[in-house]
């Protein structure tokens, strides 16, 4: 069990040797390129895939999700689903002009990513046992968190977003109340998880935004793996069901967007059977044809190549001005700088994206596009490195201070929830980024004693 915390997580090379065979066999005119690209992201998946009962895996994670959206998304869109799409939803450069870019750089993020600050432990390992002795004497705490996330998620749309973003965050303490719930007693309470995974459930309906459900639901399920060892034919179920259950989601995503945004329907479970129900009277739920289409909802690609052909062609390369703004939008609050980026900034996006987008409607460059338009290539690939670093040196910090603090075991999950989308705009990462781990700092400091490790009872 040590050497999987001491190196990497063993994956079964006889498996991806597999996919390797299976993918050159049935799809031969598959260019190099984008073959490379699916075996990147397929050894990537199975790192998340064999890690799953042992760690609570954020960089597997954060690593396989760029995977999707720069690798897998792309490569399925330069080999005939582009066709599917129009105007600047299409790949707008060469399949070599647009991987020899992202392949690297996606490498680089992941080799960031990897490297440890903790020598002798992986920063994602669970010491349960000393879990379990911190909610043995901190009973009331896992329940406060619950109770006090659920609260600030109903409270959090009633604020600005500079205030509104405390109470976010604190209503993802919820998910830290029941993941210690789950892993520091002996008994599960199905009352408690059925409140905590009704809360995302009906936020996620009410706003008709779905990735916080998916990752949480990820996260819930590494925590149960990690408490009850599920066999590796049980995960490949779970999994397979999961990517099931995203695919639904992206098919009917549009129309319940398209209901509840715009024909003033109320986000909720009836509107979502209701147009479930249209979908499939339709028989348009689940055809290979919106399959296809649907392809864009992964496929980060088409900004970055429509970045590539506006810069340096109409607009220079940014030699680090735009991240000077991303990055004073990310830390000093409103106060300080009153004309700092909004989230989903059009102006900003059209800039380098360089083709329009209607009004109420948000893009991000995304962090590998910011990395092309101040840097280029070779600095967007440098860019890159030092971004997944960033992210491993954040989650070391945690697991280096969970051995007084058992809890912190728990909290990359809710620094990195927003972080690891790979489609977001990198003022909007790096602003969670910074304002999670300062408020969670402060909570820390305030309340030191409910977060120590106790050895007498309350």
């Amino acid at each position: 069990m040590n050497d999987l915390f001491k190196k990497d997580v063993p994956i079964d090379w006889r498996i991806f040797f597999g996919i390797v065979l299976f993918t050159k066999l049935f799809f031969p005119e598959i260019s190099l390129y984008s073959f490379f690209a699916l075996m990147i992201a397929a050894y990537q998946f199975m790192l998340l895939f064999y890690s799953i009962g042992f760690i609570l895996p954020v960089r597997y994670l954060a690593g396989s999700l760029m995977c999707v959206q720069m690798l897998v998304g792309p490569a399925f869109a330069y080999n005939g689903l582009d066709e599917y799409q129009l105007g600047f939803l299409k790949m707008q450069v060469d399949e070599v002009v647009y991987f020899s870019y992202v392949i690297p750089a996606t490498i680089m993020f992941l080799i960031g990513l990897r490297i440890k600050f903790n020598r002798n432990v992986s920063d994602e390992f669970i010491n349960i046992n000393q879990l379990k002795e911190y909610v043995k004497y901190n009973q009331k705490t896992m329940y406060f968190f619950i109770v006090i996330g659920f609260i600030s998620s109903l409270v959090s749309p009633l604020f600005s977003s500079e205030i509104g973003f405390v109470f976010t965050l604190f209503g993802s303490f919820k998910f830290i109340g029941l993941f210690m719930l789950i892993l520091g007693d002996n008994k599960l309470k199905p009352l408690s998880l059925f409140v905590v995974l009704s809360s995302i459930i009906l936020s996620s309906l009410g706003n008709a935004m779905f990735h916080d459900l998916l990752i949480w639901l990820l996260f819930m399920g590494a925590v149960f793996s990690i408490k009850y060892k599920p066999s590796n034919y049980l995960k490949l179920s779970l999994a397979i069901s999961f990517v099931t259950i995203a695919i639904f989601i992206q098919m009917l995503k549009g129309d319940y967007r398209e209901a509840t945004w715009n024909a003033g329907k109320e986000g909720d479970l009836s509107t979502f059977t209701a147009t479930t129900k249209a979908k499939s009277d339709k028989n348009e739920l689940f055809t290979f044809e919106k399959i296809k289409e649907s392809n864009i909802r992964i496929n980060q690609g088409f900004i970055i190549t429509n970045i590539m052909n506006n810069v340096p062609e109409k607009e220079n390369y940014a030699n680090g001005t735009e991240l000077i703004q991303i990055l004073e939008a990310a830390i000093l609050p409103r106060v300080v700088a009153p004309n700092k980026l909004n989230a989903g900034d059009r102006i900003f996006f059209m800039k380098w994206a360089g083709f329009p987008i209607a009004a109420g409607t948000s893009m991000g460059l995304s962090s590998m596009g910011d990395g092309y338009v101040n840097f280029g290539k070779f600095g967007g690939m440098l860019f890159m490195f030092f971004l997944g670093l960033l992210f491993s040196f954040v989650i070391s910090i945690f697991y280096k201070h969970s051995f007084e603090y058992p809890i912190l075991y728990l909290f990359p999950t809710l620094v990195f929830y927003y972080p690891m989308r790979a489609d977001c705009e990198l003022q909007t990462i790096l602003g969670h980024l910074v304002k999670s781990c300062f408020l969670i700092f402060v909570v820390i400091k305030v309340w030191k004693s409910y977060f120590v490790l106790k050895t007498t009872s309350n």
